[in-house]
């Protein structure tokens, strides 16, 4: 873990990060405004990959307490000096030998994608609670199935094929249900992509939630898109969580 430390070595000025919090805010209402949405509709999720923990502790005194990790080390370091009030969300890729240690520490997992790594996080769920032999069930564990529906080969996420395997795995698996809450999907744009084309990916992946949801039964109300660059668009299309981090450090 020594490595890690330098993300969590840093000076940071409390008013600039409060101001572009407010900037942020201001964005996503007007964005939902100008979709015909209330405000309330879209959670802001800080990714906070780049910053130390004073960051995230003072994203959380201002009222921001879902922050986001994508490497599980630091997520277990970071979660040690973090305010306990603090809900993580884990967003990059998860190696199912780190998945006992990382799912206790979650409130919500983006990036599901496979069906051995959702075997393992239901298997890590009912380690974490210790409260099966009383009959109790464990408390279920949010999820997204990440989707990769650009052209971009080096995104991790499933096809929508793959996907609609993962879910029919989902239906078919009472066990899965009840330890894993399967609520929604997650994507990104392709990175070098134009503003149609970043149109096009976020209106396909709504049109999949939308048709799944009719297919499966299975509620999907989380939409996981957008980030600094794009999540106006994203709220434009349905987007219910945006993932924002360099606006807010610059």
């Amino acid at each position: 873990m020594a490595a890690l430390n330098s993300d969590f070595e840093e000076s940071f000025d409390p008013e600039r990060l409060a101001k572009n919090l407010e900037m942020v805010r201001q964005q996503i209402a007007q964005a939902c405004q100008k979709a015909g949405r209330e405000s309330t509709d879209v959670t802001l999720v800080a990714v906070t990959k780049t910053v130390g923990v004073s960051t995230c502790n003072a994203l959380i005194g201002l009222g921001c307490s879902d922050l986001a990790e994508n490497r599980p080390q630091v997520l277990w370091e970071k979660s040690t000096k973090v305010d306990p009030s603090v809900r993580w969300h884990m967003i990059g890729h998860l190696q199912r030998n780190k998945s006992p240690r990382t799912v206790p520490l979650l409130s919500m997992m983006h990036a599901m994608d496979s069906e051995r790594l959702g075997e393992q996080m239901a298997k890590d769920v009912v380690l974490s609670s210790g409260v099966l032999s009383s009959g109790v069930l464990p408390k279920r564990l949010r999820i997204l199935l990440e989707l990769n529906l650009t052209e971009d080969s080096t995104k991790t996420g499933l096809s929508p094929e793959e996907a609609q395997g993962v879910l029919r795995k989902y239906v078919s698996a009472p066990l899965w249900q009840e330890r894993l809450d399967l609520c929604g999907l997650m994507g990104m744009s392709s990175l070098q992509g134009d503003v149609d084309q970043t149109h096009r990916e976020f209106e396909r992946l709504r049109q999949l939630r939308d048709r799944w949801q009719l297919e499966t039964g299975v509620c999907l109300p989380v939409l996981s898109m957008g980030m600094s660059d794009d999540f106006q668009i994203a709220i434009e299309h349905g987007s219910t969580m945006v993932r924002i981090g360099s606006l807010l450090y610059r």
